[in-house]
């Protein structure tokens, strides 16, 4: 381990949070792929990298400003700034540093409609969600989630210089989707929650609240996971697999509201699936998309 404030290459890279940041990127690479029109590929490879560098600058803040509710979490206390290899203020520097650089070079390299959509989502996720919404609201996951879901409307923008309700509708997507992918983690983390005194849905509402939540987003996420396909934008392949993969989703939410053990298991499994879920969505949107091979849906 490094001494305070002699801190290791991977202490910076681990406050990039890079496990965040690879679904950023894929789903920042979707929007570009599935936007009208062409963009040369060095471009197309500048805009991935300007929001892959403008998510790890969101990270690098958020764990500036929330090392010491970090320090209170089993789960997060070993990341760099909490455990003492990363100061606050050089964790303040790099991501500050990360932000206007990317923004910057997004709006110099690419368009200014995508470099400020990613000055926004910066923005959002650190003075919206987590300075304002974490420590102050159940809905923080619900209304912060936004943050997350802003990436492919940038790779959307980053070829077509606009926003439009394609893109929207792809933001819709992850938006719905995160409330239900976060509240599976926050009920089997509620006590780590709780020491931190971040008042997540289940240590203020109680877990059968939580579970029910859960079900009620799951039933609106999955209609909004077919728009793709509803607008045109996808086909028939898209649709079939994200109507099952939708089934297999609301099973496991259902699990979940109905489970009274209290054991966090089909949590747990919800939260896992989840992550496979929306991976494989955009998957397929992306393999569909990006080879041609999109069939005509008929109604």
């Amino acid at each position: 381990m490094s001494e305070l404030g002699m801190a290791a290459p991977r202490d910076y890279f681990e406050l990039l949070k890079p496990r965040v940041m690879s679904l950023v990127i894929f789903t920042g690479l979707v929007g570009l792929v599935v936007a009208p029109g062409t963009i040369n590929p060095v471009i197309g490879f500048v805009a991935l990298l300007c929001i892959a560098i403008g998510a790890g600058a969101s990270g690098a803040l958020n764990m500036w400003y929330d090392a010491d509710i970090d320090a209170k979490m089993s789960r997060t206390a070993g990341r760099p700034v909490p455990a003492g290899r990363v100061t606050p203020g050089e964790a303040f520097g790099f991501g500050m540093t990360l932000s206007v650089g990317s923004v910057l070079t997004m709006g110099l390299a690419v368009n200014w409609v995508a470099a400020s959509l990613l000055a926004f989502t910066i923005f959002f996720y650190v003075f919206i969600y987590t300075m304002w919404l974490k420590r102050r609201t159940p809905q923080n996951i619900v209304i912060g989630g936004a943050a997350g879901a802003f990436p492919p409307m940038i790779g959307w923008a980053a070829v077509t210089g606009t926003v439009s309700v394609e893109s929207i509708a792809l933001f819709l997507i992850i938006f719905m989707w995160t409330p239900p992918h976060f509240w599976a983690l926050a009920l089997f983390s509620s006590q780590d929650y709780e020491k931190a005194g971040v008042p997540m849905l289940p240590v203020v509402a109680g877990e059968r609240e939580t579970r029910r939540q859960i079900m009620l987003y799951s039933l609106l996420l999955v209609p909004l996971t077919l728009l793709p396909g509803l607008m045109g934008m996808a086909g028939a392949l898209y649709t079939g697999v994200t109507a099952l993969l939708g089934a297999g989703f609301l099973v496991f939410a259902f699990r979940v509201w109905r489970d009274e053990t209290g054991a966090y298991k089909t949590a747990k499994q919800l939260f896992a699936y989840s992550i496979l879920y929306l991976f494989l969505l955009f998957s397929v949107l992306l393999v569909e998309q990006g080879f041609g091979i999109a069939l005509p849906l008929h109604l």
